[in-house]
């Protein structure tokens, strides 16, 4: 004879126990989310929830899965409100994107030869999720985790802070790392991006760096080789067939990485196999506070245009080459250049090649990156 009551009791038991996991690895999603969440205890796990800063017209929603830009939104030379940035309609898409859609990268963003790197003596092993190569930080970079929200502002300047432990040890870096990074609409159609790392106790490699796809037109207006690109750099940092810097520098002048001019982005890309995916070596003088200008975009149809500034020494230009019908918003199918990237960093792999800029974060350091995006129509 069967005996209903046991059964049941087995089978919310377990359900109560599925709900628990999942929710303490932050997969629940709570669009909107309030900060009632800042009343719990402080051992709660963070809850992953969808935000908005918004002034008028011009708009911007992230999620702290991956401290991640979902959308932006600002009209065109016509007054019609588009979003301009390539993504997801549900952060359940996320967690699996190969795309890195928005997604803030480290600890180390972009790629580290060999996945292994030797500091203070030691190598350091990391796990190898781009061919033999690290890419981006690993199986589990900074974008596949969840982030605490630790402020949110409103008013003229509307703001959001959010923050990661990156525990001694994740994906093979050495030592604790506090992270901080701060989106501000601090000005008419201005956001800015100011990214922050503490070194607590081993001296270890950071390299942020904001990864949106940008389309001016729209995210799901087509490819963007139409878009005009200026770059502000006279150098590259040439790569391998494996997109590892080499160690030496190349000249723009001549060939159709240079950008020094406003340049389509499609009028020479049939001259790089597969397209654009390069650091440059930024050559604008830094202002009284760091910051150089890196880059301007204009796509001519819509009349938008994004002023990019940073303090960092160089810019990845990324041109979507691996791009190849991408299910993304509202089903709109993104295939190969539907977005460009600008990737203000570190030079790639400066673990490995002493004569590129330090990345080196000592033990009570601070790793400072700061951005700024001017749009305009």
């Amino acid at each position: 004879m069967s005996k209903p009551p046991l059964l049941l009791a087995v089978c919310l038991l377990l359900a109560f126990a599925f709900f628990f996991f999942f929710q303490s690895i932050g997969f629940f999603h709570a669009a909107n989310i309030g900060f009632s969440a800042f009343s719990a205890p402080r051992t709660a796990p963070p809850q992953v929830g969808i935000y908005e800063l918004q002034k008028g017209d011009f708009s911007l929603k992230i999620t702290n899965f991956g401290a991640t830009i979902l959308s932006l939104f600002l009209p065109d030379s016509k007054g019609n409100v588009a979003d301009v940035v390539l993504g997801y309609d549900r952060i359940a898409h996320y967690i699996n994107d190969t795309a890195y859609f928005g997604a803030l990268v480290g600890r180390v963003a972009n790629r580290i030869a060999g996945g292994h790197f030797l500091l203070n003596g030691k190598v350091y092993k990391l796990p190898t999720n781009n061919g033999k190569n690290t890419l981006h930080g690993g199986n589990r970079g900074f974008n596949k985790v969840t982030w605490t929200v630790k402020e949110k502002g409103v008013g003229e300047f509307p703001y959001i802070t959010l923050y990661y432990h990156s525990f001694d040890g994740e994906e093979g870096f050495p030592g604790d790392l506090d992270v901080y990074v701060t989106y501000k609409f601090s000005g008419p159609y201005e956001l800015t991006v100011n990214m922050n790392a503490t070194a607590k106790n081993k001296a270890t490699p950071v390299n942020l760096a904001q990864h949106s796809y940008w389309n001016l037109g729209g995210h799901n207006s087509g490819v963007i080789l139409s878009h005009l690109v200026q770059i502000f750099a006279t150098e590259i940092t040439p790569v391998d067939d494996n997109l590892i810097p080499t160690g030496s520098f190349q000249k723009v002048a001549g060939t159709p990485y240079d950008f020094r001019e406003p340049t389509s982005v499609g009028s020479r890309i049939d001259q790089i196999p597969g397209g654009y995916d390069v650091n440059y070596v930024l050559s604008s003088l830094p202002n009284a506070q760091g910051m150089r200008k890196v880059a301007l975009v204009q796509d001519p149809q819509s009349g938008r245009a994004l002023a990019l500034w940073a303090n960092q020494p160089g810019v990845q230009f990324y041109s979507g080459n691996f791009l190849n019908n991408v299910r993304g918003k509202g089903g709109h199918m993104y295939g190969q250049h539907n977005g460009l990237c600008l990737e203000t960093q570190g030079f790639p792999d400066a673990v490995n090649h002493y004569n590129f800029p330090s990345q080196i974060v000592n033990p009570g350091q601070v790793y400072r990156h700061d951005m700024l995006f001017r749009f305009s129509f």
